[in-house]
């Protein structure tokens, strides 16, 4: 069985300008406001919603366009399991999916929020629920909740097909409405899960030297 190898060096990271809005206009552009201004507002943000409604998305767009500025910026996730010290040095301080944080997540959470804002610098913070519902510690919890809070809402599958035809016009590959149809019913419809296959076919269809077509995605499949 052959494996697919994939060159990860050539795939383009999260931006705002790739990100398709539909009905989160309002939250990304706050963020394209956010990130593009010299003087950022140390105001919090917190967006919150369902898997695949570009929360990662958005943290990660803002992590590449304030690196572009030259800025540092501190992440931290629910991989990271000993987060380090706040930096004085960080502009920005990024936190996703908080509702996994633990104990220890969230004790450093609260040590990076409260540092940024002593520093007046920018925290913006991203979870599956609204801060209310947070099983977080108290002061944790209401700390995320007291700035901007929007809530995000998964695309429709028109929305889903624009973006998937705007990826895939991105990288120079055409997708007919019989491929499309056959990838918008036959597997994960979250954002990141499409774009992760959009990327497996392209390498696939270029090893293979073949269009992307049915078959050749089931031939993927079979051969993975």
């Amino acid at each position: 069985m052959k494996q697919l190898t994939l060159d990860i060096g050539l795939a383009r990271g999260p931006s705002l300008a790739s990100f398709m809005a539909g009905p989160n206009e309002a939250a990304w552009k706050h963020l394209q406001l956010w990130a593009g201004s010299p003087t950022r507002s140390p105001v919090p943000t917190y967006l919150w919603g369902a898997a695949g409604s570009g929360k990662t998305h958005l943290l990660q767009a803002v992590q590449a366009a304030l690196r572009e500025q030259g800025a540092l910026v501190g992440w931290l996730d629910p991989s990271l399991a000993e987060p380090p010290g706040f930096d004085e040095d960080w502009a920005v301080v990024l936190m996703d999916d908080v509702h996994l944080y633990s104990a220890v997540q969230q004790h450093a959470a609260f040590s990076w929020f409260v540092q940024a804002q002593a520093l007046q610098r920018g925290v913006l913070a991203a979870g599956a629920l609204p801060p209310a519902d947070l099983k977080l510690r108290e002061d944790l919890r209401t700390r995320l909740g007291w700035g901007h809070v929007f809530e995000l809402h998964v695309l429709s599958e028109t929305e889903r097909r624009a973006v998937l035809r705007q990826e895939a016009d991105a990288r120079g590959v055409f997708l007919s409405d019989e491929v499309m149809d056959f990838i918008l019913h036959r597997f994960s419809r979250d954002l990141g899960s499409l774009m992760q296959l959009l990327e497996h076919l392209d390498a696939y269809a270029l090893q293979a030297q073949r269009a992307i077509t049915i078959p050749l995605i089931k031939s993927m499949l079979e051969n993975e």
